[in-house]
This record gives C-alpha cells, structure tokens and sequence, in this order.
C-alpha cells in the first residue's frame, strides 16, 4: 500500500495551498493567517495565470450544482472515496502505475471532501456536509463555448482536482497498455492452438 503515500502527499499539498488561500485562525496554537478575499485575484504571470480566490458548492474544477445537491455530492464523494480506497486495497498486486493512478484520484477525492465535510464548521458558517470547495487555480488563455454557454477562461480549480485529472489520464492510459498487450497474447494462443489440432 505504499501508493497511499501518494495520497497523503496530495491531500497535504492540497490542504495547505486553500488554508493559504482561504486564511485561518487557530487560537489554541497561536496561529493566525489571513488569506485572501473571495473572488480576489493576484497575478503571477500577466493575465494567463492568476491565483483567484473562489468557492463553490459542487464538484471538480469549479462546477458548481447549488446547495440543494450539497449533501448528495458531499456523501457520494464519501462512498466513492471509500470505493476508490477498497480498489487500490485488492488491486495492490497490479503494476505500480495503476496503483499510482488510482491513489492520485483518491487523494484528490479526499482533499475536496475534506473542504465539503469540515470547512463549514472549521470556519463556523455551514454544519457538517455542507463545506464549500476553496478553488483558486486560474489559467486565461483561450475563450470557448459549452452547451451554450461562454466562459472566457479555464474554470477555477485546485490541487486535488489536478490530481483527480492526472490519476484518470494515467489510469486510463495504463489500461489501454495492459489491453494491448494481452490481446496478441491471446492471438498468439489462438494461433498455437489452430496448428495443433491441425498437427493432429
């Protein structure tokens, strides 16, 4: 299960970027930081990458489905982390790159949950469940239509969503490998079996 140290990696990183973000205050500790303003920006490099301050009640990069489907994305985020968490545990005997695919969308899924369970009640404005997702990864480089719709940038997002978009491209890529590599084998098979009866 060493893969999961790629999770807690993610989960860290990520957590660490929106409490900078989004600022905090633990009095116990005599911590204190005061983070941005919501919908904020800072730019890093002109107007193609900026750090801007937004939240939202929904799911990866941004998308945001209202707080009627708070509870229903918060608890399936739930049971399919714990999902994720039972697939990397028995398919800990498959190659590494799968394990590493599958840890980085687990990590990812437990960062944004985290926000959705705890920050309502770490930050005292929502109870449990009803967290919003701290985004703040702002790329503007080319405008484009969806359904419809205009947006003039890439939607806001964050660490775990990066992790989330990495994992399924390596999953997905590590699965077409492995496909292709068993189906001359079983050509193979097919072959040798053919001469055999054939030799018979």
């Amino acid at each position: 299960m060493k893969a999961l140290y790629y999770s807690l990696a993610v989960v860290v990183v990520d957590q660490i970027s929106k409490l900078l973000v989004k600022g905090f205050n633990i009095t116990l500790l005599g911590l204190r930081h005061r983070g941005m303003h919501v919908n904020r920006s800072i730019k890093i490099i002109d107007d193609f990458f900026q750090i801007t301050y937004v939240e939202n009640y929904g799911i990866a990069f941004g998308i945001d489905l209202g707080k009627n489907f708070k509870i229903a994305v918060s608890i399936f985020t739930l049971v399919a982390s714990l999902c994720i968490l039972y697939y990397l545990f028995v398919s800990r005997h498959k190659s590494f790159g799968i394990r590493l695919a599958i840890a980085l969308i687990f990590g990812g899924a437990v960062g944004n949950l985290i926000d959705r369970t705890f920050y309502g009640i770490f930050y005292q404005y929502a109870p449990l469940f009803h967290g919003r997702v701290v985004d703040f990864l702002h790329f503007d480089f080319f405008d484009y239509s969806l359904f419809g719709k205009y947006y003039d940038s890439l939607p806001i997002f964050n660490i775990a969503d990066v992790s989330v978009f990495i994992g399924t491209v390596l999953l997905l890529y590590y699965s077409l490998r492995a496909k292709k590599i068993e189906e001359p084998n079983e050509g193979e098979e097919a072959w040798k079996s053919e001469n055999t009866i054939e030799d018979v």
